[in-house]
């Protein structure tokens, strides 16, 4: 199924998608994911994943880590945008402006934003960066896979983990 633009906001580059799930247990209503990636392949890969896995769940792309606080709060281009709250971020290390660990540790240290769950899904391999963030309230820590079968294969156990076994804040 091709990405639909979000037509609550016509002027932004966000992506939704909705299908059934196959294989997310004790999830009733669709949950957003908020990716913060400057590579607009990466996006379109992890579009491509989810929906191959026939996720029921809405995804929207910010490019960077100023765009995603932005968006977080509000502000600037999302400041008269319906902007739902995301259940889960996906977030890369390396971007422009702001890059993730900058972006992480500002979410962490946000009384309203700290229970969010943030997983950094990233190319970087260096154990610093894993201790880093990880120090900085990261939730979980994931290396970009090479091949889209094994992106697939990350994608349905990140929906299964995070909207099917884990209990997430309401509010």
């Amino acid at each position: 199924m091709q990405p639909v633009k979000n037509t609550l906001a016509p002027n932004l580059s966000l992506y939704y998608h909705k299908h059934k799930s196959t294989f997310v247990k004790d999830s009733v209503n669709p949950i957003t994911i908020l990716m913060a990636d400057d590579d607009p392949d990466d996006r379109m890969l992890i579009k491509k994943a989810l929906d191959q896995n026939q996720s029921k769940h809405s995804i929207y792309f910010v490019e960077d880590g100023a765009d995603l606080m932005d968006y977080l709060h509000k502000r600037g281009r999302y400041l008269m945008e319906m902007v739902i709250k995301p259940a889960l971020i996906l977030l890369d290390l390396n971007m422009p402006k702001m890059d993730g660990r900058e972006a992480l540790k500002l979410i962490k240290s946000d009384p309203e934003l700290k229970r969010i769950p943030v997983v950094v899904l990233t190319t970087s391999k260096a154990e610093e960066d894993i201790f880093h963030t990880y120090d900085l309230g990261v939730n979980s820590f994931i290396c970009k896979p090479v091949g889209f079968q094994e992106l697939v294969e990350v994608a349905r156990e990140i929906e299964s983990y995070w909207f099917g076994t884990v209990v997430l804040p309401t509010r």
